[in-house]
Order: structure tokens, then sequence, then C-alpha cells
């Protein structure tokens, strides 16, 4: 996916520079730091956990709704 980013001007030349000296880009660079940020943040679940959460639901408040209201019926 496609998205834009505002980086403040010397943000941005130190970038350029970093990328250049890795003989990488700037997407490369973002990447990099996005997933060394993700790793250390939000911890993966293990799969089976993931799978009984999605079983389990989630309580988004209210009472579900039925199948005729749903579907405006």
């Amino acid at each position: 996916m496609k998205t834009t980013i505002d980086l403040p001007d010397d943000i941005l030349e130190r970038t350029k520079i970093a990328a250049v000296r890795r003989r990488s880009s700037i997407k490369k660079l973002v990447m990099e730091g996005l997933e060394s940020v993700l790793r250390e943040e939000i911890p993966a679940a293990a799969p089976a956990d993931a799978l009984a959460r999605l079983r389990h639901g989630y309580h988004l408040g209210g009472q579900p709704l039925t199948r005729d209201q749903a579907h405006g019926c």
C-alpha cells in the first residue's frame, strides 16, 4: 500500500544520506525502522492464541444484532 508521510527537512536529508551510505532506499530504511519498533512493542501472539481469540470474539458493547437487523429487514 502506498502512503505519504510528512518529515521535517533535516530528518529527510539525514535519511537520504543514510540510504545512500547503506546502498539502500528510503522505503527500505522506513520499513526496517518500523519493523524494529513493532518487534519491541507488540509481541506476536502464538497462532493458537490468536485463533482462540477469534473464536471467542470481541465484546464491542451493546447487544448483537439479529440477522434481520443486520440486513435491514
